[in-house]
């Protein structure tokens, strides 16, 4: 893959253009999804837009949206689950477009959740055509809609959103613009916790691509001096202009590096402040869910624990293979030199999601957002013929359809 800032962004309508056969493939994936759930709930007497738009955490977005900060449930068990929790950009939204349209506030969360996984598939797409090329983007972007945990795209939560705001800062990285990269960044800091891997990104990019320009400048000049190579008398050569990296193309990365983490910042901080703990008052916020950080200690538990009967332990078994998988996805995109915000990105959103300390059946959906993960996939995929291409996007699909079905009429996305 190229490196930062090596290739320009196309112009936007003819980026549009590229990124239509993905983003239609997308949409086709997604609404057979949305088809079979449909289908799947009216069958055992349910509503498919309530358990989408109106269940989990859908529903305490929508009463930050309506009512703001403040709501807590308190357990018999002691635990005190606080709407402090949840970052505010997905309820600002849906407050605006409530504010704007008639919709109620849940089906503002279901337009912007569907909107944004519309923008997630164009910046997973752009990040990889930037890279690999068209091919390899519509895959990727097939592959991130036919996940088994895909119907949470269109769900109203977070996940799509941030998403959105991850990719399109890790393009605007890869394509050497840091001030947007930055801002997007804020964005997603106000979206979900997670939001700590785009800063991490954006900074590693800021920082590694100044270093690289300042060893280059350094190289050249030196070069630019003593003698020219068979100069007659010995003359010095006359030094060459060097590139400007002081001031103009030092302040953008600066730029970018102040704006990335101001949004996560300025809700922890305030949340700090309402809830007179400090800083880490957040912290507590979580720790009244029982979610915290421990390194994967109780998760590793959590899957110890299958073994101890036949049934759960086949569980237990899928879940090591599915941990194993995803490390093994994140290897090989080390092996392929993936650009390095892509990896560092990719590896504080594995961090973070496997080493939580609670709610064990989100692991899938906190991973949706590491779409780095798919790209060795995306590419054996574009390298298959027409018709074994054709076999597994629809496999995957029709997989993804009915285990999304099953899935939001069992148990669930806690």
């Amino acid at each position: 893959m190229t490196d930062l800032a090596t290739r320009v962004a196309p112009p936007r309508v003819t980026a549009l253009r590229r990124a239509a056969p993905a983003l239609l493939g997308y949409a086709a994936v997604r609404a057979l999804g949305l088809l079979v759930l449909v289908v799947w709930s009216a069958a055992r007497g349910k509503s498919a837009y309530t358990l989408l738009t109106a269940r989990w955490d859908a529903l305490w977005y929508t009463r930050v949206a309506e009512l703001g900060y403040g709501y807590e449930v308190r357990l018999p068990n002691g635990d005190v689950h606080s709407n402090l929790a949840f970052f505010p950009l997905l309820p600002w939204l849906e407050r605006l477009l409530h504010a704007l349209t008639p919709l109620s506030y849940a089906d503002a969360g279901f337009v912007v959740s569907l909107c944004a996984s519309l923008a997630a598939a164009w910046g997973i797409f752009a990040v990889t055509d930037h890279g690999y090329g068209r091919r390899a983007g519509v895959c990727a972007v097939l592959l991130w809609a036919a996940l088994p945990v895909g119907i949470v795209q269109s769900m109203a939560y977070s996940e799509s959103l941030f998403t959105a705001l991850a990719a399109w800062s890790l393009y605007a990285l890869l394509t050497g613009r840091c001030v947007i990269a930055g801002g997007l960044a804020a964005l997603a800091g106000l979206t979900r916790p997670v939001g700590l891997a785009v800063v991490a990104a954006v900074w590693t990019a800021c920082v590694v691509s100044f270093v690289r320009d300042r060893s280059a400048d350094a190289a050249s000049g030196a070069r630019t001096t003593g003698s020219a190579p068979g100069s007659m008398d010995g003359a010095p050569v006359a030094p060459r202009a060097p590139r400007p990296t002081t001031g103009a193309s030092v302040l953008p990365r600066a730029l970018g590096m102040l704006l990335a983490p101001l949004g996560a910042a300025a809700y922890v901080l305030w949340v700090g402040h309402r809830t007179g703990k400090g800083p880490l008052g957040y912290l507590d916020v979580q720790a009244g869910w029982r979610n915290g950080f421990d390194g994967g200690y109780a998760f590793a538990r959590f899957v110890a624990d299958k073994f101890t009967s036949f049934p759960s332990a086949l569980a237990g078994v899928g879940l090591i293979v599915g941990v194993a998988l995803v490390i093994w996805l994140y290897v090989i995109g080390v092996r392929q030199r993936q650009p390095l915000p892509l990896l560092v990105y990719t590896g504080v959103v594995v961090t973070l999601a496997l080493c939580a300390s609670s709610y064990f059946g989100s692991k899938p959906r906190l991973l949706l957002p590491a779409f780095p993960l798919l790209l060795p996939l995306a590419l054996a995929l574009a390298r298959l013929r027409a018709s074994r291409f054709a076999l597994v996007t629809g496999l995957l699909t029709v997989v993804a359809a009915v285990y999304g079905a099953f899935w939001l009429n069992g148990s669930g996305p806690p």
